[in-house]
């Protein structure tokens, strides 16, 4: 039997109003979806879980198909021949608003959805396609459908672990995957005693049971009555909602172990990835004669980029072989992983949750995604003995620029990608960069105008990198194609003093009046999900936790501002108008004192010294470094400069760079001074 694909277009417009972009010209939009048909006992599907019980057409082969769109130069041949794949978070289109500064849209097709058009001016053919098959329609994610595994045509039931951790007060409901974009796995009874709902404080806290006659497993129906004026409520019984009628207290982490049925495959995921791209780069048409959008035989490379959720997908899509396509070839040539930190994905595992976020201190604090090994050099675990890699497959393996920002260390176990399990220093085989955003934040919206605090102490980290990003895949196509070496990474590391423990950081840290700091980052200890974990299947829900101290994580040293040092700083780092970290605190009522999800601070510094001398703040004011407003566009300039210099930025971000400085930055940094 033979894996067949076939494509379904739905739709070939303009793209951005037929805008010109460079010497590339005008975009085309072609939108639609793929179909896949696959042989479960050919051996690039051997590792899927349950592949082997998903129902089979006429000819024994498993259909599955996804959303894709493609914006590719309306002349191929004036673009670059490469494909940039965008590995869509959650179902989300991500890359237009991190390369080119767009506004966020899952159905591009404005000038102002294009932003400064960087990836269209380079020339790439930019394509995003569905991975993630538990995601719901809504907001036009991307989405799969996938089959359903049984066991001879019966259901397939076993342990489910969900979290829930709100932030308003009076919600009683929530779909039992947590997440409204999420399929939830049902339940196969509504008798709440064969459940465990429990709650805690903080991620370490011992378990509260809620005994089973304080919940339901049902939804809460809200409407006017026939008036159109009265208020009523219904409870109605769901096999895919909880409700607690006293409501979720905000901050407290509520846990749900149930019995779930129908199981979907989600580790087609990894293949839909796989097979298309290798369809788009190598083949003239589709296994019915419909020819290939990208042309036959133009594309010479590809290349993919994912973030956060994504950037793990990508790190797990390499290790677990995928980068080699059905005749062996490679898929992509260059990958750049962004924000992922130390983690794999959750999803080619029974009942996985593959929205989920990986483990930090107080949100899914034990998540499988969590697991050895973590860097992409060999090393051995000094817990288990297991020696390992993300790459291992020299023949395969592409050239690698992994990006993380300071949250990565605080929540997500950075530190983890560039030392062993003890903590020592590890240096990036010959085709990987590592480059940690210093004093940056995970999400780091470009579109960001004013901050705000949400359920945090703090207001959110302000400092722009997404021109970090462009000088990343520029310098990641000349390393594929001329073989022109990436700048040096640069992350810290214990040899210099520029990674630490949390005490030693802590020690550092300046004394800043009314600011409390974390206790130290995320610790990962070392998980025991069962003995049947390595074949997708999780046995032990919740996890027995097997070393608490598990592996050591890091995070870089500061200066005297409190600002990350031994790290790639953007020029509002280097020249800056506040300390701003990686890590934010919640506030009172909303878990107390635990870091929040993936949220940096940033802590303005006195505006003059008579602010600084009646707030006794250890930190120079900004007029005693910054005279005035013009100076401090000087000095973002001068850093600017010398990231050009260093390679690490592009000559035309300078400017731009230059811009968002005029006027104290003020929108960003709520600075009074005139």
């Amino acid at each position: 039997m033979k894996t067949e694909i076939r494509l379904s277009i739905s739709e070939k417009t303009p793209f951005a109003g037929g805008m010109e972009f460079g010497t590339t010209g005008p975009y085309e939009r072609i939108k639609g979806r793929v179909h896949f048909a696959v042989d479960p006992g050919e051996q690039a599907y051997s590792g899927i879980t349950d592949l082997d019980k998903a129902p089979r057409n006429k000819k024994g082969l498993v259909d599955y198909s996804t959303d894709f769109l493609i914006l590719k130069p309306l002349e191929l041949e004036k673009g670059n021949r490469r494909i940039f794949f965008d590995w869509g978070n959650r179902g989300n289109i991500r890359a237009l608003q991190f390369f080119n500064d767009a506004v966020g849209s899952n159905d591009p097709q404005t000038l102002e959805e294009a932003g400064n058009g960087f990836l269209f001016r380079r020339g790439y053919s930019v394509v995003f396609a569905g991975w993630q098959g538990d995601l719901l329609a809504g907001n036009g994610r991307f989405l799969m459908d996938l089959p359903v595994a049984t066991d001879q045509g019966k259901s397939i039931t076993g342990l489910v672990r969900c979290e829930y951790i709100l932030e308003e007060e009076g919600v009683t409901t929530q779909p039992l995957s947590g997440w409204a974009s999420t399929r939830s796995h049902p339940t196969v009874s509504l008798d709440t005693r064969q459940a465990t709902l429990t709650r805690r404080q903080y991620g370490d806290s011992p378990r509260e049971v809620i005994p089973p006659d304080q919940w339901m497993f049902a939804r809460d129906e809200g409407g006017s009555g026939l008036d159109g004026v009265s208020k009523q409520t219904a409870i109605v019984p769901s096999d895919s909602n909880l409700y607690l009628p006293g409501g979720f207290e905000p901050g407290w982490i509520y846990e749900l172990v149930y019995t779930g049925k129908d199981p979907l495959v989600l580790g087609l995921g990894h293949t839909a990835v796989r097979d298309f791209i290798s369809f788009l780069k190598y083949d003239a048409s589709d296994d019915e004669g419909t020819p290939n959008p990208l042309g036959s035989g133009m594309i010479e490379k590809a290349y993919g980029w994912g973030r956060s959720q994504t950037g793990r997908a990508i790190r797990d899509f390499v290790y677990h072989g995928y980068n080699e396509d059905l005749k062996g070839r490679k898929v992509f040539d260059g990958l750049l992983p962004h924000v992922s930190g130390a983690g794999l994905l959750w999803m080619n595992h029974r009942f996985a949750n593959a929205v989920s976020p990986a483990g930090q201190e107080h949100e899914v604090h034990h998540n499988c995604a969590d697991r050895f090994p973590f860097s992409y050099t060999e090393t051995t675990d000094h817990l288990t003995g297991k020696t390992d890699a993300i790459l291992k497959r020299p023949k395969s393996d592409p050239l690698i620029i992994h990006t993380q920002s300071a949250t990565e260390y605080w929540q997500r176990k950075g530190s983890l990608v560039h030392t062993d399990t003890r903590g020592n220093d590890l240096e990036p085989p010959e085709g990987v960069r590592i480059y940690a955003w210093g004093s940056s934040e995970h999400f780091a919206d470009p579109k960001m105008t004013r901050p705000s605090k949400g359920p945090c102490q703090n207001f959110s980290n302000v400092v722009r990198t997404s021109f970090f990003c462009r000088a990343s895949l520029d310098h990641l196509d000349l390393w594929v194609t001329q073989e022109i070496a990436p700048p040096q990474s640069r992350f810290p590391k214990r040899s210099d003093g520029t990674l630490v423990d949390g005490p030693e950081w802590q020690n550092q840290f300046p004394n800043i009046p009314g600011i409390a700091i974390p206790g130290g980052p995320a610790k990962l200890p070392l998980l025991d999900f069962g003995s049947e974990f390595e074949k997708g299947l999780l046995s032990l829900e919740p996890p027995q936790v097997l070393d608490t101290e598990g592996y050591p994580t890091l995070v870089p040293s500061v200066d005297d501002d409190g600002n990350d040092r031994g790290c790639l700083n953007a020029p509002m780092v280097l020249a800056p108008l506040a300390t701003y970290t990686g890590w934010n605190l919640r506030a009172r009522g909303q878990g107390h004192g635990a870091k929040y999800q993936f949220s940096g601070s940033t802590i303005p510094f006195p505006e003059t010294p008579e602010e600084r001398q009646v707030t006794a703040d250890p930190r120079a004011s900004i007029l005693e470094r910054y005279p005035n407003a013009e100076s401090y566009v000087e000095a973002v300039r001068a850093a600017s400069r010398q990231l050009v210099e260093e390679r690490y930025m592009l000559e035309e971000d300078l400017e731009r760079c230059v811009e968002w400085a005029k006027d104290w930055d003020r929108l960003r940094h709520r600075i009074r001074l005139p």
